[in-house]
């Protein structure tokens, strides 16, 4: 059965896209509920990291399970409403407070894409494969998401991932910028962990502000917004936790405020 599943363990969140049999494909309901998903665990004051993955060996994610297409999409107000759920998706990891980690195996494709480039971080298994299929489906992207893949792979990489709509592998993923790992298809997971856990152990008003910082150079945070949460976090109890523990050499404790 398709669904998206949440698993929460310490301060780590993951939101698990689950339809293997289709690759991980995304019905409309799994869109909805992936944003209800992340907005839960950012709103969860046990969780300081948030994980994004696909179940299986197989697939991330897909893209759009094409078989809803002519019922979900058929006239122009289908398309509309459709278009307004897989955005509040793509969005739901760049509007987070929290960090947001893709993990990424196998297929990764078209909407999954997509969602990839909308965390924070991505780290790919060696056997991941990518690409962005929309010129072989007639398929306008909207100006807000290819800016983004612009920010994070450049013009030229944009253009010829849009134009050629052609499979790329994790090396180049890597290459370009868009990932910023690739391990072994059996290190993913605790590669993922690891990283999460290393995160989790820092200020959480400083993750924001340098979450802010950066979507405020990609166009999705205002600069006010960014310097605000700057300030906070220099205002904040944790700074000062984290002064004093460095002085007495050790651990600080932070609380988020």
């Amino acid at each position: 059965m398709a669904a998206i599943l949440v698993r929460r363990e310490g301060a780590v969140g993951t939101v698990i896209v689950s339809n293997p049999q289709k690759y991980n494909a995304m019905t409309v309901a799994m869109w909805q509920d992936l944003t209800r998903a992340v907005e839960e665990l950012d709103a969860d004051d046990r969780i300081a990291v948030i994980v994004l993955t696909g179940e299986g060996p197989d697939a991330f994610v897909s893209g759009a399970d094409i078989s809803e297409f002519e019922s979900e999409r058929g006239d122009a107000q289908a398309q509309q409403r459709y278009a307004d759920i897989y955005d509040a998706a793509y969005l739901a990891p760049v509007r987070a407070r929290k960090p947001v980690i893709a993990a990424i195996r196998g297929i990764c494709m078209g909407g999954g894409l997509g969602l990839a480039a909308g965390c924070d971080l991505r780290v790919c298994a060696a056997d991941a494969r990518f690409r962005m299929p929309a010129a072989r489906l007639g398929l306008g992207y909207k100006p807000a998401g290819v800016e983004r893949f612009v920010a994070l792979v450049g013009v030229q990489n944009t253009l010829d991932v849009f134009f050629t709509a052609r499979v790329f592998d994790a090396a180049e993923a890597l290459r370009m910028g868009f990932v910023s790992r690739v391990v072994e298809p059996h290190a993913l997971d605790d590669t993922v962990a690891a990283l999460a856990a290393a995160i989790a152990e820092n200020a959480p008003l400083t993750l924001q502000a340098a979450k802010l910082g950066v979507n405020a150079m990609l166009g999705s945070a205002t600069p006010a917004a960014a310097q605000q949460a700057a300030d906070a976090a220099n205002a904040s109890d944790d700074y000062r936790e984290g002064v004093q523990a460095f002085a007495q050499k050790r651990r600080p404790v932070f609380r988020g405020r």
